[in-house]
């Protein structure tokens, strides 16, 4: 009795199904797997990476651009400092006759209004008068002779320095005490005493 075989039957006939060809077959399997698994670990670190980076860019063009508008705001805060020293110097050169008028005191509260802003923005003046001379705070400009006084320290503040929160904005310019030397102990000074 011939049978009649189909294609499918055909085909099945042409697998090898030994077990030697199978274990080889799963072998194959096995290493496209692991081979899969590791570049499937690779493109994960890959994306890891490139997610960490994003991060950090994105982190820095934030530093930067706070940085950027510290730096501008820093800059403006200069330029308002020079307009509070002027106002500074025209109440300290007031005209006693002027003391109680009411412009003169229209003129101060806007000095304590623009005193109230710049501390808003944390700014605080620097320490000077009879410290230490520090040449990260202070500007030393004169130096004055002042046996009495420790060599090295502030006697006199000629222009006030700020702070703006844990940084110098402008040193403060100050007249340093010096000794005078024995070679010449009337050592010529400037009006006020400051060289």
């Amino acid at each position: 009795m011939p049978s009649h075989r189909t294609r499918a039957h055909e085909r099945a006939d042409e697998i090898d199904i030994s077990p030697t060809k199978l274990l080889a077959d799963i072998e194959t399997l096995k290493g496209q797997a692991e081979a899969s698994r590791i570049q499937a670990e690779e493109y994960l670190n890959a994306l890891q990476r490139e997610r960490a980076e994003f991060l950090n860019f994105k982190r820095r063009t934030a530093e930067e651009r706070q940085r950027d508008l510290g730096l501008a705001a820093e800059d403006l805060i200069r330029k308002v400092l020079a307009l509070a020293d002027d106002f500074d110097r025209a109440i300290d050169a007031r005209p006693d006759s002027i003391a109680a008028d009411p412009w003169f005191e229209g003129v101060s509260a806007i000095d304590r209004k623009l005193r109230q802003l710049l501390d808003s923005e944390g700014l605080t003046p620097i320490e000077a008068l009879g410290r230490q001379f520090d040449p990260h705070e202070h500007e030393a400009i004169a130096q004055e002779d002042r046996p009495g006084v420790p060599e090295g320290t502030v006697v006199a503040e000629l222009q006030k320095g700020y702070r703006i929160r844990d940084r110098v904005l402008r040193p403060a310019m100050v007249a340093v005490a010096r000794h005078p030397t024995t070679d010449n102990p009337h050592t010529p000074t400037t009006p006020g005493g400051i060289n």
